[in-house]
């Protein structure tokens, strides 16, 4: 499969150029550059965000009930996500930071009854780091949990006092083989490791998933190479999310015309996900 795979930048820091229902004057079919240059200064101020979508779940993002926000952008490309939508930040939905900061109220008796809270996911919630920060400082202000939903490919990018705001980190380690993580993702996997160094020198709670794809990442070696990272961090890592491929974003990317490497791979089947499971509870983690 050949798909362009980007640094974060310019072009993907476009302001989204889908239009919202309700949005007023951040519908972004005609611009003048005079408006472009005014979106891109509210974008990179963290007041403007380009999203794909939000739902409310419960167990799934994090503990209880959570809203969680699915932001556009990453500099990733997963043959197996789901999501392909998301890969270009300008595909979005232009919303701003106050029309979200709305919802996530309405939901505060919800997440306190249930150990909830709202959960900032993508895509990769650190292409749009000033909005996630802003969101994160406002939920936190509110005495809500947070949680953002990362792969650690661009935590170099963000502070300490970022992080100050992030109650739980769902960390992506999608390979251990540095072969087999250029294969799935089209990057390095070192960033990932290094992220997770920095989580677990603060002492920052952590959920470890991994995605067992068969034929690419499901391989027994391949699995003790994760668990081998995934050890390093004992100050952090709370729990192992063994989650198994599934097929339903293959409409997506025949909608967005882009080869789908996956299309004829089945999901593992449960003795497989429960021998992946089992490796990583032979090393004393915690494993769902």
């Amino acid at each position: 499969m050949s798909i362009d795979v980007q640094a974060p930048g310019e072009q993907d820091f476009a302001p989204p150029e889908s239009r919202q229902s309700g949005a007023g004057t951040w519908g972004l079919g005609e611009m003048t550059d005079l408006e472009r240059a005014s979106q891109l200064q509210l974008m990179r101020e963290g007041k403007l965000g380009s999203i794909h979508s939000w739902e409310l779940v419960t167990a799934v993002d994090g503990p209880g009930t959570r809203m969680t926000v699915f932001m556009n952008g990453c500099p990733l490309r997963c043959v197996y996500c789901h999501n392909p939508d998301t890969f270009q930040m300008r595909d979005g939905k232009p919303i701003m930071i106050d029309e979200l900061l709305k919802k996530v109220k309405r939901y505060r008796k919800v997440f306190k009854s249930t150990g909830g809270g709202i959960t900032i996911s993508g895509g990769e919630v650190l292409m749009q780091r000033a909005f996630a920060e802003n969101l994160l400082i406002s939920a936190k202000s509110l005495g809500i949990h947070t949680c953002i939903d990362t792969s650690g490919y661009l935590g170099r990018t963000v502070t300490d006092e970022f992080l100050d705001y992030v109650d739980l980190v769902l960390l992506d380690v999608k390979s251990g083989d540095e072969d087999t993580y250029k294969k799935v993702t089209g990057r390095e996997l070192q960033p990932t490791i290094d992220f997770g160094d920095r989580l677990n020198a603060l002492g920052k709670d952590v959920w470890i998933r991994f995605v067992a794809v068969p034929g690419y990442t499901d391989s027994y070696e391949n699995v003790e190479k994760v668990a081998d990272i995934v050890c390093r961090w004992p100050n952090a890592v709370k729990r192992v999310e063994v989650l198994p491929f599934h097929q339903m974003g293959t409409d997506k990317w025949e909608s967005l015309g882009i080869n789908y490497e996956l299309k004829d791979v089945q999901p593992p089947s449960k003795e497989e996900t429960e021998r992946i499971r089992d490796q990583f509870r032979a090393r004393g983690l915690e494993v769902y």
